[in-house]
């Protein structure tokens, strides 16, 4: 029972941080929030970063309160999944877990915005969705100095094999430096 209560934490709290993450991500990326999906992130995520905004001011484009707020819920999703693991850790190890855990949800999210981009050039390309328009949006920053080192071969573009590639590489590398297994 334990570990199907731990799978449906993570499950349900991932998705929550990928919606903060995408928060983080999009104005990084140049995104444009007047697609409806941006807004709704943008409305979902405003009751806990807008009060933090008050005390937490941006630095450059970086969205510093975001960023905290992210962090906080993470470091609390630790926290319960130890609570619920009957485990105990110190602050110390819970805070490097706990970012770790955030870098490996944003590669995630990148590869996710590739896979989509994928998938839609394949089932609809040329046409504009607000999916396609945001998976591009995160999908290109990622994709172009792949684009450089493989140019195109005959109009099959396979920057995005070799980009899944180094990402999931790189998400196997974080989970082997996180301290705890969660």
């Amino acid at each position: 029972m334990t570990l199907a209560l731990l799978y449906i934490v993570k499950a349900l709290t991932s998705l929550f941080l990928l919606l903060y993450l995408l928060r983080l991500w999009l104005p990084l990326v140049q995104a444009d929030f007047r697609n409806p999906i941006a807004q709704g992130v943008m409305r979902l995520t405003s009751p806990l970063i807008i009060p933090a905004r008050r005390f937490i001011p941006s630095v450059g484009r970086l969205d510093t309160a975001v960023v905290i707020v992210t962090y906080a819920i993470q470091y609390l999703v630790v926290l319960i999944l130890l609570l619920i693991m009957q485990s105990m850790a110190s602050p110390l190890v819970i805070a490097v877990t706990s970012l770790l855990n955030l870098c490996i949800l944003s590669l995630n999210l990148f590869f996710y915005a590739i896979l989509i981009k994928i998938i839609l050039g394949w089932v609809a390309p040329h046409t504009y969705n607000p999916v396609s328009a945001i998976a591009s949006s995160m999908a290109e920053p990622v994709l172009r100095p792949f684009r450089r080192l493989l140019p195109s071969m005959g109009g099959l573009d396979v920057s995005p094999i070799l980009a899944i590639v180094i990402l999931k590489a790189v998400e196997i590398y974080l989970q082997t430096l996180k301290p705890l297994p969660i």
